[in-house]
């Protein structure tokens, strides 16, 4: 049974799941559209050194950059849902936490709506926000955050954070809310503006 995890918490993977190498994590939500505009969430991940940065633009696995720079790609983005409807994983990350490279210490895990300002939307029209841990290689659940009523004014989400711990992994539930989109997570892991095009180019996005 997978351990149902509360804000703040954190579990040590390599004592709860010894010997876990591939996993999954997946991210859902339900949406409330205004305007008959669909809300799209969009799933990141920040894979960060060990001053709380990101490593480079290239570590920065979302929509437009799938995979992270390593050989093995050890951290694979699945693909962009745009509507965010269906049951179950609406985004998936994939991560096999063996081959992850030294340097990255950190693997944040966030939810961004994509054109939040343009479309007046805000995680108030967001319900049932989960994220959750599998075992890529028996589909068993490890972990699971379920994140609740979030702030109406928020526009991001830090989910959850896995991290390097005694010699292994560990997984903590976050919850942190920002109002200023994907653009205000990417300045906070980063001292220069390398990533504003990447996020902001059109032509890519669709």
């Amino acid at each position: 049974m997978a351990i149902l995890l509360s804000k703040g918490q954190g579990v040590s993977l390599s004592k709860t799941n010894p010997g876990l190498s591939e996993v999954f994590l997946g991210l859902g939500w339900d949406v409330q559209s205004n305007n008959n505009v669909d809300c799209d969430l969009d799933a990141f991940a920040f894979l960060l050194g060990g001053n709380e940065k990101l490593i480079s633009d290239a570590h920065l696995v979302f929509y437009n950059n799938l995979t992270s720079p390593d050989p093995n790609q050890s951290v694979q983005h699945m693909g962009d849902n745009s509507t965010g409807e269906g049951e179950g994983d609406d985004e998936v990350i994939k991560v096999n936490l063996k081959k992850v490279p030294a340097d990255v210490q950190k693997i944040v895990l966030a939810v961004t709506i994509f054109d939040a300002e343009e479309r007046k939307q805000n995680f108030g029209q967001v319900k049932n926000a989960f994220v959750r841990l599998v075992n890529d290689q028996n589909q068993e659940e490890v972990l699971r955050y379920n994140l609740g009523d979030t702030s109406s004014t928020a526009t991001a989400m830090i989910m959850a954070e896995l991290y390097r711990q005694d010699g292994g992994w560990a997984m903590q539930a976050v919850g942190k809310a920002f109002k200023g989109g994907a653009q205000e997570l990417i300045d906070s892991y980063t001292r220069q503006q390398v990533i504003n095009w990447r996020y902001r180019a059109p032509q890519a996005r669709r």
